[in-house]
């Protein structure tokens, strides 16, 4: 696979969390609303996006040339 297809790769990737933590934010927002809610699964939600987050961050610093200092 060549580098450009990579980068395609990783993008498509990005987009599709994107979408994920986006949703997740929109179950979590309704779930806060409707009372009363299930404190557990909050914590699961809450837990999952910021873990959707990180690989987001993760595959963005493998877009992100390192520059020397």
């Amino acid at each position: 696979m060549n580098h450009t297809a990579e980068v395609e790769v990783i993008r498509g990737k990005i987009e599709q969390l994107y979408l994920e933590h986006r949703d997740l934010d929109d179950v979590i927002t309704r779930l806060i609303e409707a009372t009363p809610h299930d404190q557990l699964q909050l914590q699961r939600l809450k837990k999952r996006k910021l873990h959707v987050k990180d690989q987001i961050n993760a595959l963005e610093r493998q877009l992100t040339p390192d520059v020397p200092a």
